[in-house]
């Protein structure tokens, strides 16, 4: 268990529409990505988690699931996947499925089934309510992309709850049968070879039985997404959810080295809990925080500490930078932080989650009105909830659709494509990408990093010092979040250390004296020496 693939290694998400094309239709597939596993083990990565590829109307690109145990034709066949996850294998690289349990499609056979009568022996598979007192939905709930959680349906004269789309109505996971049915799509996805899942949304999975409201949000302002607007605290996060969790986690467990990660948005006191009784929870409870933390030393400083403080007894830590719901790193600090981050991710204690293209360093992409494809911007205009941006094609080369296809993309390219490019910038040394690479090999051959302890050192103005270590095995990190030299002396009795990676991508080798000079937005790996 300390030695754990999913413990030692780093995870790569691929959003499979935007990561290769292999048949010039403008949209990414498997067949795409198969092709470009030797990527993945030349930037270092150990394992890849592909979003959703079941076949699907799109409404929310694969988030409204149609049928769980087959593969959408805009992405393939069962077997384009079970080829790729046998040369993923051969190459020793790891396949996580994302796993969308809390709702389905309305075109899911299961849902149709549901809304033919409310006598229906599928019927209690989903929420459904009858109106309220007078009329109307049954309660406040609202949905996460605007308007009202709940939608009638004319044949039976009930609600159906929503968490997401109308489009996507939620499972009743009260219901043992949902439950069995789903764990059978788990292990059917087990049985041909997938690694684990990213299970999303998991913290959605059990509602309130007496769906009550949800109280009013003081905290909200109109600028806001509606969602905002209520605070969610019957329709998300109940006890009974981590029984739910443990269930999942027991079909895992029936097949050998396995990891079931969640997808969970939730303050630190809460997140922990979902690591599970005696830890037969999640084996990795996504923690988001650094997508929603200021970016100051002093602020980081103090949520790694409160994380690791919160962590249970054996839960294994893990950080995430970026994903295909929050905007980019690189649009969020700028270029030269964004090399600062890249080296805070991969040198933090627990497992890291890279998004494609953020080695790339890939920052805002503008997307004009008629080039909208997300549905949640298209229903809350104005309100910067669009996550387009964070969805174009990864950029490989400097022709005309930067590799990634001969055919338009469904989304458009940054403008800096011709250079910002896998082909261009794994030849120069001083790229991010070549950065990112240094960093997760460093990580791969270092104990201290990849299973060590973590200590704080040092936090003052914009500093960030600490140190990892694993017996013998010693690496400290100074990180500067500012853009003025700094300054900084390691603590008494330290060893003699030198540069063994600057994110300037130069100093290597450099013997570091008493006092340490840090150039402004640089991060130092320190070695002994």
């Amino acid at each position: 268990m300390s030695h754990a693939w999913w413990r030692t290694g780093a995870i790569y998400q691929v959003y499979p529409r935007s990561f290769q094309d292999s048949n010039d239709d403008g949209i990414g597939d498997l067949e795409g990505i198969r092709q470009r596993l030797d990527y993945f083990v030349w930037l270092g990565v150990d394992a890849i988690w592909i979003s959703p590829i079941y076949p699907s109307p799109m409404y929310d690109f694969g988030y409204d699931v149609a049928d769980y145990c087959d593969i959408d034709p805009i992405f393939g066949s069962l077997e384009t996947f079970d080829r790729l996850v046998v040369e993923a294998h051969g190459r020793g690289l790891k396949i996580i499925l994302d796993f969308v349990p809390n709702h389905t499609s309305i075109l899911h056979p299961w849902f149709q089934a549901s809304r033919q009568s409310r006598a229906d022996p599928k019927r209690d598979w989903y929420i459904w309510r009858e109106p309220a007192p007078g009329g109307g939905p049954p309660n406040n709930w609202l949905s996460n992309f605007g308007g009202s959680g709940w939608t009638l349906d004319a044949q039976t004269g009930q609600y159906y709850y929503h968490a997401y789309l109308t489009e996507q109505p939620d499972l009743n996971w009260r219901n043992a049968q949902v439950r069995a049915a789903m764990h059978e799509v788990m292990r059917f996805w087990l049985r041909r070879g997938v690694d684990g899942f990213r299970v999303d949304v998991i913290w959605h999975l059990m509602k309130d039985a007496g769906l009550r409201d949800n109280p009013p949000n003081p905290a909200w302002t109109p600028d806001q997404p509606e969602i905002e607007r209520l605070l969610q605290i019957h329709s998300t996060d109940q006890p009974e959810v981590h029984d739910v969790i443990a269930e999942l986690r027991r079909v895992t467990e029936e097949f050998d080295d396995r990891v079931l990660i969640g997808e969970i948005y939730l303050p630190i006191d809460r997140l922990v809990a979902y690591y599970g009784e005696d830890l037969k929870g999640a084996h990795l409870p996504f923690n988001f925080q650094l997508l929603q933390t200021a970016w100051s030393a002093p602020r980081i400083a103090e949520l790694i500490s409160d994380y690791e403080a919160a962590l249970p007894e054996g839960g294994w830590p893990n950080w995430v930078l970026g994903n295909h719901d929050r905007p980019r790193i690189a649009a969020r600090v700028g270029q030269a932080q964004a090399r600062v981050a890249a080296m805070l991710l991969l040198t933090l204690r627990g497992t890291p989650t890279l998004y494609y293209g953020d080695e790339l360093g890939v920052g805002p992409v503008e997307i004009a009105p008629d080039q909208i494809r997300d549905p949640w911007a298209k229903r809350e205009p104005g309100l910067g909830v669009g996550r387009d941006p964070v969805r174009t094609p990864m950029q490989w080369d400097a022709t005309g659709f930067a590799g990634f296809s001969t055919h338009e993309p469904w989304l458009p390219l940054t403008r800096d494509h011709k250079t910002r490019n896998v082909a261009v910038m794994r030849n120069e040394p001083a790229s991010i990408l070549s950065l990112a690479r240094g960093l997760l090999h460093y990580r791969r051959q270092h104990a201290s990093l990849s299973e060590g302890s973590w200590r704080l050192l040092d936090c003052r103005d914009e500093l960030l010092a600490y140190e990892r270590r694993e017996g013998d095995d010693r690496t400290l990190v100074a990180l500067n979040f500012g853009s003025a030299p700094q300054g900084w002396t390691p603590p008494p009795g330290t060893p003699a250390l030198k540069i063994a990676i600057s994110t300037h991508c130069d100093r290597q080798g450099e013997a570091v004296g008493p006092t340490l000079s840090l150039r402004p937005d640089e991060g130092l790996l320190l070695a002994p020496g």
